[in-house]
């Protein structure tokens, strides 16, 4: 099937015109729309058809496909379901190429091998995987070619040379070349310089054909395009067409719409019958053996990308060129000693070193270990995010940019950045979920006052999942003049190691305390609470190669891990790949990132870091859950014994060093790192109490004046 796509585009440039390529998503937007409208694509004169694969976080999606993908999964619509609908159209006489446009992790999720088969056998020609890393490409490649398929490799305007001498190498049929950097459908326009572009993108791809999009809406763009490629690709117009338009009327708005740019001007297309003849006589040529001869790709990186089986860059190739610069800077700023003498000048600034203390009346309350109080609630700003906010500003300024941004979750990271950014000068822009903003009122204010813009999200779960999503896509939008300050150890390479690297100081600061305070001794364990990992990567890292310490996590469980509203990731999800990194990941049976929950807005996040998968996955760490209704009991705990008021993160650390702390000696010794203070969920606590309040003992509501009415 991969030679119906090469002659489609052979055909074309024998007529003397341009390829056309149009996008759908599968079930959008119903089910039964799906082939009317890949009817309409084909009887208007469309080449190639792109059928969405539907997914829960498409990164590199604007507005309309995003609400595409997010109506046609309310719809019922899984990689099963899409098969279907590809079957059926086949079988109605849809002859035309069809490739499969997606992401990867449900992919992975029902298995690349068994994926491309089944796919195979329903009728695709090809796929486009949008977050693939070349060196996920290679192997999927050489799957796709076993079955007689093609493997469409995304170019865009920043991916070197490196980078395409390899695409073009994978590409079998064609290279899809996004014209522009930033999202799809967030542009009206043919991008300018779009010659010098495709010329370079041509001195590796050779006789290998060269489809454009992003921007084309119009048969003018599809003229100034098809001057310079050989396909024009068009998505977002579509779907939005299509979105109003009455439902009885959607195959002849496709077909009109097609016609148009077009001119009316129509090739042949397969009848069913030799389309089957064609398929069939393709199915009996594969050539079973045939494989890529390049079997590895190694980017250089001077830090691994990987911890074991987790990392790695599963983003959109337009995200690479905001890495590749963020990793130089990095890896510069690192071996400069400069860069942490400026660093280190800020600590009486942030209020390092943070204190380390025993709390007494706890330890007597739990009956086992001492327990020891890392004070990062002290930091200024109220917690740890401080550490890495400014590490991070300051590397934003060796690269000289201009703006910078972050996400946000309960608030603490988006205080932290405007802060350092208001220290040094920076205009600064917060991406929060729109629920995380209501719940999280008196942080947003804070921001405010200290200069930085707040943007509600109010995609999708309008958490910090969905935040961060709307962050990446700024960025690659706006890479020239903008850094993204990323607030947990999440993310692709270098994120994940640029965060614990600036967060480690906890740990360090931790051990070298603990040492001066027990004639050189280690602790027994340390604990810390786990949403995306800033705190327990900063915290545990320094103990890594003690083994006799104990690494204990803590994540949010929610009404329980047994319930479908929890945040327990490391407890409760499978490996997959979300916001550009392989680690755990909560997730349905399909593959799409569950909705969460945790009383926690800082914790309320279905992925993990993955150098905290590597620690789970080798047992050199430890993982549990505490339920609401225990961090609660853990706020209560610390606020009542030890006149401390923790944020309700660290309040999950609380509860399971208690827990811990109950099962152990007198002479053992634990520390619990107090990554914040929790004055910004005294207002969440009092909403919570109704509910939680009885499970654990703890009423809170004020008796009436006893003075009224004397």
């Amino acid at each position: 099937m991969a030679e119906q796509l090469r002659d489609t585009f052979l055909n074309a440039e024998k007529e003397n015109r341009r390829a056309l390529v149009t996008f759908m998503t599968a079930g959008y937007p119903t089910v039964e729309d799906t082939i009317p409208i890949l009817k309409g694509f084909q009887d208007g004169g469309v080449d190639v058809i792109e059928l969405g694969m539907p997914f829960s976080d498409p990164i590199a999606d604007g507005p309309t496909i995003q609400v595409s993908n997010t109506v046609a999964l309310k719809n019922g619509v899984t990689l099963d379901k899409t098969l279907q609908l590809l079957k059926q159209a086949r079988d109605e006489g849809v002859t035309v190429p069809i490739i499969l446009m997606g992401y990867y992790n449900p992919i992975l999720n029902y298995g690349e091998q068994k994926f491309i088969k089944d796919a195979a056998a329903a009728g695709a020609n090809g796929f486009i995987i949008v977050d693939l890393p070349p060196e996920e490409a290679i192997k999927i490649r050489n799957y796709v070619q076993e079955n007689g398929l093609s493997l469409i490799p995304l170019v865009a305007p920043s991916t070197t040379d490196s980078r395409l001498e390899l695409l073009a190498h994978l590409a079998n049929s064609f290279v899809y070349v996004v014209s522009r950097m930033g999202t799809t459908g967030a542009q009206t326009s043919v991008a300018q310089n779009l010659d010098v572009l495709v010329a370079r993108v041509r001195k590796y791809t050779g006789d290998i054909p060269i489809a454009v999009g992003f921007g084309v809406a119009t048969r003018e763009h599809f003229e100034a395009v098809g001057k310079l490629a050989d396909g024009v690709v068009i998505g977002s117009k579509i779907i939005n067409l299509v979105k109003d338009a009455p439902q009885e009327s959607r195959y002849k708005v496709v077909k009109d719409y097609v016609e148009g740019i077009l001119n009316g001007k129509k090739h042949h297309v397969l009848n069913k019958t030799e389309f089957d003849t064609f398929r069939s006589n393709a199915v009996a040529n594969v050539n079973k053996g045939e494989k890529s001869n390049m079997n590895e790709f190694n980017e250089a990186h001077k830090h691994s990308d990987r911890f074991g089986d987790f990392g790695g860059q599963y983003v959109p190739e337009a995200l690479h060129a905001c890495l590749r610069e963020l990793e130089e800077g990095f890896d510069n700023a690192v071996a400069d000693p400069q860069f942490w003498e400026d660093f280190r000048s800020l600590y009486s600034y942030i209020g390092r070193p943070s204190s380390l203390h025993r709390a007494e009346r706890l330890s007597e309350y739990c009956g086992g270990a001492q327990i020891w109080l890392k004070r990062e609630d002290l930091n200024h700003t109220g917690s740890h995010k401080i550490n890495n906010a400014l590490a991070q500003v300051l590397l934003a300024k060796r690269l000289g940019k201009a703006n910078v941004i972050a996400e946000t979750g309960a608030g603490q990271h988006g205080v932290a950045t405007a802060t350092a950014c208001a220290k040094f000068g920076l205009p600064c822009t917060v991406f929060m979920g729109a629920e995380d903003v209501r719940r999280q009122a008196l942080n947003v204010f804070r921001m405010r006052i200290l200069g930085a813009k707040v943007v509600a999200v109010t995609n999708g779960t309008k958490t910090l999942r969905d935040a961060t999503s709307e962050a990446f896509r700024f960025w690659v939008t706006n890479l020239e003049n903008t850094y993204y300050v990323v607030g947990s150890a999440i993310g692709p390479h270098p994120y994940p190691t640029l965060v614990r690297t600036f967060q480690s100081v906890i740990g360090q600061e931790t051990k070298q305390q603990f040492a001066e305070l027990n004639d050189g001794k280690l602790p027994d364990a340390v604990i810390a609470c786990v949403g995306g990992g800033s705190n327990s990567t900063g915290m545990f890292s320094p103990f890594e190669k003690d083994t006799s310490v104990m690494l204990l996590g803590v994540e949010a469980g929610g009404d329980g891990v047994d319930t479908a509203f929890h945040s327990a990731t490391l407890t409760a999800g499978r490996p997959g790949v979300f916001h550009g990194v392989k680690t755990y990941v909560l997730q349905d049976t399909d593959g799409q990132i569950h909705d969460t929950h945790s009383v926690s807005a800082g914790l309320d996040y279905p992925g993990v870091g993955p150098e905290l998968a590597f620690w789970k996955s080798t047992g050199r760490a430890n993982f549990v859950a505490a339920t609401d209704a225990q961090a609660l009991e853990g706020f209560k705990l610390l606020s009542q014994l030890e006149g401390i008021i923790p944020a309700l993160e660290s309040s999950h650390a609380v509860y399971g060093a208690c827990e811990l702390a109950k099962t152990m000696k007198p002479e053992q010794n634990i520390i619990i790192n107090i990554s914040g203070r929790g004055d910004k969920d005294v207002q969440s606590v009092a909403e919570v109490l109704p509910k939680l309040g009885p499970q654990i003992g703890w009423d809170l509501r004020f008796e009436e004046d006893p003075s009224i009415g004397a």
